[in-house]
């Protein structure tokens, strides 16, 4: 059924996209601020019981749906994890904001490609040139790839046996935790960046390796192996630096923005990232998405068969 659930979740997903700006995200949202505000005392022991009470009460109701659902008839249950993946997972949730940056720059329209990323990333993109705009485009592009897809999918799948679609839930609530409590809130935000770093550890680390698989392998291990700890963020230098190596590009580097140029660490080998790469990151984080799916495939037919033959 896992198998079933995420196919069906992705298909949908490309008929009708669902923006992350959905109605569940800002309920969650504004949920965490009104907990931020009530409990944050500036402890790091206050962060940790806000934590626990916003996402263990999420994953309960899941798993007791999910688990009604199964006793009720397997379709009923099946809906429920598509549902959960729906709103949880989606390529689309990133990729009409590439596409858009693509067109556009295709179209010499460097205004808009800059809006469009601004609007994306939620930063100042008014001094950038093409070349920079698709560099910025193609390191969120990799990010999202992992946050909106990767990351999800597999503690959706690792866990699916255990929880049901739960272990979706569990990444993405604390991916935007993190990112909601983690930059500004002092020692409250701490452990929701603790703890997705503990959820990243493995899947970036899988996604990196799969980047390679799917590109140029020895560009990418070696870019991964010297450069990821370079970046300011070492899970994002991770995927960055990996993808990078996989498509042949640079990314990093020098950027003009906020009336000053920044100086950031140089990632992957190759040429300047220009608008033609962004076709060729797309085509990495699909070809990725692939594997994943084949392997999932994979296990599940294995786990069936391993169960046919004990019948």
């Amino acid at each position: 059924m896992t198998i079933l659930a995420l196919i069906i979740a992705l298909a949908l997903e490309q008929f009708r996209p669902l923006s992350n700006r959905n109605l569940f995200t800002l309920a969650f949202v504004r949920l965490a601020n009104q907990l931020e505000r009530g409990l944050n005392a500036g402890e790091y022991r206050n962060g940790v019981g806000a934590w626990l009470v916003l996402v263990l009460p999420l994953l309960a109701i899941s798993f007791a749906v999910y688990t009604l659902l199964c006793r009720i008839n397997v379709g009923f249950a099946l809906f429920w994890s598509v549902a959960i993946l729906y709103l949880t997972m989606g390529f689309r949730q990133f990729s009409h904001a590439f596409s858009g940056i693509s067109k556009a720059l295709q179209a010499d329209d460097l205004d808009a490609a800059r809006a469009l990323l601004s609007d994306w990333n939620g930063q100042h993109a008014s001094e950038m040139s093409a070349d920079e705009v698709s560099k910025v485009a193609i390191e969120q592009g990799l990010a999202d790839s992992y946050r909106y897809v990767f990351g999800t999918l597999f503690w959706f799948v690792v866990l699916a046996w255990l929880v049901g679609p739960a272990g979706a839930l569990l990444y993405r609530a604390a991916s935007l935790l993190a990112q909601k409590w983690g930059r500004s809130s002092g020692p409250f935000g701490q452990f929701a960046v603790t703890a997705l770093e503990i959820l990243d550890y493995l899947p970036v680390r899988l996604t990196a390796a799969s980047f390679a698989i799917m590109g140029n392998f020895e560009d990418a291990v070696y870019c991964w192996r010297t450069q990821a700890q370079s970046w300011a963020d070492y899970i994002d230098g991770v995927l960055l630096s990996s993808g990078a190596g996989a498509i042949g590009v640079r990314l990093g580097d020098t950027l003009h923005q906020d009336h000053t140029v920044k100086f950031r660490p140089e990632l992957g080998v190759g040429d300047a990232a220009t608008p033609d790469y962004l076709a060729s990151a797309v085509g990495l984080i699909w070809r990725t998405a692939i594997l994943w799916i084949a392997i999932v495939l994979l296990f599940s037919l294995g786990s069936w068969l391993g169960a046919v033959a004990v019948l």
